[in-house]
């Protein structure tokens, strides 16, 4: 696309300025705004807006969902972004930006209600089951962990292959999906939700796309941001949300909870010198 940019023999200087601008830029560019460009090269916002059409495209948006379209969106790349933008000097301190920009993101979004009926569909689940595929997986395992303390029935669904029909046969009325959808609806996921919609059962998924397929299949929604499609994708905001529900549902069913936590301390002192920690 770059190079497109300078096959143009009638941009003007300002013109060129902004293409190479670009080029240079790379996927970064899609993180700016007109007005962050035009005081960037300093050069008005009018020829900035003027810009995209003059290049072939309606405008910056126009522009920037085209480059979407045709980037390679590769683990390399995404990786390769994140470290162009951090320093090794100030990594903490940028990660640290990075990481309050999606939590207040997620906090924008955050639809009370809907996470008060996520937590009684836990609260009140024969068998919650959790599908969390690829990166996602750390946090399944989390919520896994601490629900089963609690005293909860947890199954955690295979991947992928033919291994999910065999736990797709143990799904009933009553019982919880709770999954984690990431990027786009991946046939796996489909299945297992149009399959829990047939029998009735509550489906919830954490997703970091506001609009997507999962809302036409899935009964409640928690978003948590983890970054643009190109960028590294930050499992803070979604381990934040899962920490929320948790204790959430530690609070709901606090009786419960307390006695098999205090059971579990009995079981470690009874045995200490056998299994120490």
């Amino acid at each position: 696309m770059e190079q497109k940019l300078f096959e143009d023999q009638h941009l003007t200087p300002n013109e060129k300025t902004i293409a190479d601008f670009i080029a240079k830029m790379g996927m970064t560019v899609l993180t700016y705004t007109e007005d962050e460009i035009a005081k960037s090269l300093q050069i008005s916002n009018a020829t900035v807006s003027r810009f995209w059409r003059k290049i072939g495209f309606k405008n910056f948006k126009d522009y920037k969902n085209n480059y979407k379209e045709t980037m390679d969106i590769s683990p390399a790349n995404k990786l390769g972004n994140i470290m162009e933008q951090v320093s090794s000097t100030t990594i903490h301190a940028q990660m640290m930006t990075m990481s309050v920009k999606h939590l207040e993101l997620t906090l924008a979004q955050y639809n009370a209600e809907d996470f008060q009926k996520a937590v009684q569909s836990i609260v009140k689940a024969k068998t919650i089951y959790i599908y969390s595929p690829g990166p996602s997986e750390g946090l399944g395992n989390l919520l896994n962990y601490r629900l089963s303390r609690f005293g909860f029935n947890i199954q955690v669904l295979p991947k992928s292959g033919h291994e999910i029909y065999e736990s797709m046969l143990h799904f009933g009325y009553g019982d919880v999906l709770f999954m984690f959808g990431f990027v786009k609806l991946h046939p796996e996921s489909r299945v297992l939700l149009e399959h829990a919609k047939k029998l009735n059962m509550k489906s919830i998924v954490i997703t970091d796309s506001i609009v997507s397929d999962f809302n036409m299949l899935a009964d409640l929604l928690l978003f948590a941001s983890r970054g643009e499609l190109w960028e590294f994708h930050s499992m803070m905001a979604p381990t934040f949300l899962i920490e929320n529900i948790i204790i959430a549902v530690g609070k709901e069913t606090a009786e419960q909870s307390m006695m098999k936590l205090e059971m579990l301390d009995s079981i470690r002192k009874e045995y200490k010198d056998l299994l120490p920690r």
